[in-house]
């Protein structure tokens, strides 16, 4: 995979403001291909790279409907055949297209439990073996843990924001520790990766859609959190956020002043 890469070249147009038409677009094209999938499930003919299959198509389509220019790099740091916990910061739904739209193999991400509730999206979601966690539950969270670590175990990737939401300022947040704990447990290394742009497509809250916006994702070397065992966790979270925290500008490496 080049380290350079864009979405699919999108009509000519010349609009850059924010567009609800795109979103609905969005909504729409999630939904077309939502719906195969929800079909294939119940008839038992969904099978992972099917289900890869349409998590490639999801979000190249909505990269491109936002003609994103999105920017990769740090892919030689992912091992083919390696499975990861991956980690990013979160800045806006977009990071979802823009982590497929680059990741090279098999990935299942780490939902908050609200997004199962969405119609066609979260049965469409369950369907591919996406994992969601309730954090206000620790015991149905751990749960989660669990699901997600057997996926692991099958070779698939998991990806988690440890901020556990997204930041309304770009700052990199307070890391949440179910993920490392899932990286420990499952004795896998992990990915750190740096989104950068994101929510300046789409702002947290807001349905409208700023088109040609500068993307940017960045893989750093992996981690390998199985050396640093349960008991220096806490060290094995710092170095996991500085290595996050490296790819952001400066201002945005600590989390914002309260206001």
């Amino acid at each position: 995979m080049s380290d350079d890469q864009r979405a699919p070249d999108p009509p000519s147009h010349t609009r850059t403001g924010p567009s609800r038409g795109i979103a609905l677009m969005t909504i729409a094209h999630t939904a077309r291909v939502c719906a195969p999938v929800i079909v294939e499930a119940a008839l038992g003919r969904l099978s992972r790279a099917k289900a890869d299959a349409r998590i490639e198509k999801w979000s190249k389509g909505a990269a491109r409907l936002a003609d994103m220019r999105i920017d990769v790099a740090g892919t030689e740091h992912i091992v083919p055949g390696e499975t990861y916990v991956v980690m990013s910061n979160h800045q806006s739904n977009y990071d979802i297209f823009t982590m497929y739209h680059a990741f090279p193999s098999t990935l299942r991400m780490v939902a908050k439990v609200e997004m199962r509730t969405i119609p066609l999206l979260g049965r469409a979601m369950e369907a591919a073996e996406f994992v969601f966690v309730d954090r206000r539950d620790n015991r149905r969270a751990r749960e989660s843990l669990e699901v997600a670590r057997d996926l692991m175990q099958s070779g698939v990737s998991v990806w988690i924001a440890p901020e556990g939401t997204r930041s309304r300022t770009g700052h990199l947040g307070p890391f949440k520790k179910g993920g490392f704990m899932l990286a420990l447990q499952s004795r896998v290394r992990i990915l750190p990766a740096t989104i950068l742009g994101t929510r300046h497509v789409q702002r947290i809250k807001r349905l409208a859609v700023h088109r040609r916006q500068q993307v940017s994702i960045t893989f750093h070397p992996p981690i390998d959190a199985p050396s640093y065992g349960t008991a220096k966790r806490g060290e094995l979270m710092a170095d996991v956020r500085a290595a996050i925290a490296a790819g952001l500008p400066e201002p945005l490496r600590q989390p914002a002043e309260p206001t």
